[in-house]
């Protein structure tokens, strides 16, 4: 997923370090980024923050726990 949101934050303008931290900040939840996301997040573009939004709420349930609720065995239990 890291490199997924990593490729589309560049093809979407966004430099590589700015892309590389923002993606690794939202999925870790840990808040702290580099380049043009050191102070927030608003200089991005509007499909870049979409991302990192996702990439936030993946970083928050885990991986794991969206495979399991969407993952039709365990809705038969």
């Amino acid at each position: 997923m890291f490199t997924l949101l990593f490729l589309a934050l560049l093809a979407d303008g966004v430099n590589e370090l700015t892309a590389f931290s923002a993606v690794a900040a939202c999925l870790n939840n840990m808040g702290a980024g580099l380049g043009a996301v050191s102070d927030n997040f608003a200089s991005l573009p509007a499909f870049s923050k979409w991302a990192l939004s996702l990439a936030m709420i993946m970083g928050r349930l885990e991986v794991f726990t969206l495979l399991v609720i969407f993952s039709p065995a365990f809705w038969r239990r």
